[in-house]
């Protein structure tokens, strides 16, 4: 699939007005977001070196934070993942609780098992993986 062709699904959950709702309400506002729960992800900017916040679905899998870089199915990876990338040390806020994480690509491995639970919480992931020639990766943030 071409960058050109590609059409963005609705974004609104990465909006800024998701992330300021959620913090100044404590994830009252902003925690579910067309029925499944959303974390806050804050990672250092790879060229910024600045804060960057992401409202993003997520999973458990035991003490574990499962998150996908999906970006709808688009050509290339969401930026806040190349931030981990490059900064694996991270941020989530989970409704009033802040969270220190590590982050990590989950290997090949483990990747079916944990796919499966995010398409539990959130199937549209398949669809997302469908419009894309990229394999979209699961990040597991691990408290630290």
């Amino acid at each position: 699939m071409s960058e050109q062709n590609y059409t963005a699904p609705d974004l609104a959950l990465v909006g800024e007005t998701h992330v300021a709702a959620y913090r100044e309400t404590n994830g009252e506002t902003g925690y579910l977001w067309n029925g499944v729960p959303t974390l806050l992800l804050t990672v250092v900017g790879r060229r910024s070196g600045e804060p960057r916040t992401s409202a993003l679905i997520f999973g458990r899998d035991g003490d574990d934070y499962l998150v996908v870089a999906s970006m709808g199915g688009a050509p290339v990876h969401p930026k806040w993942y190349l931030n981990l990338q490059a900064h694996p040390d991270a941020e989530i806020q989970v409704r009033d609780a802040r969270i220190p994480v590590i982050a990590r690509t989950a290997t090949p491995d483990e990747k079916p098992r944990l796919w499966r639970i995010m398409t539990e919480v959130w199937p549209n992931y398949d669809v997302y993986q469908s419009r894309t020639d990229r394999d979209i990766p699961v990040v597991v943030l691990s408290p630290s």
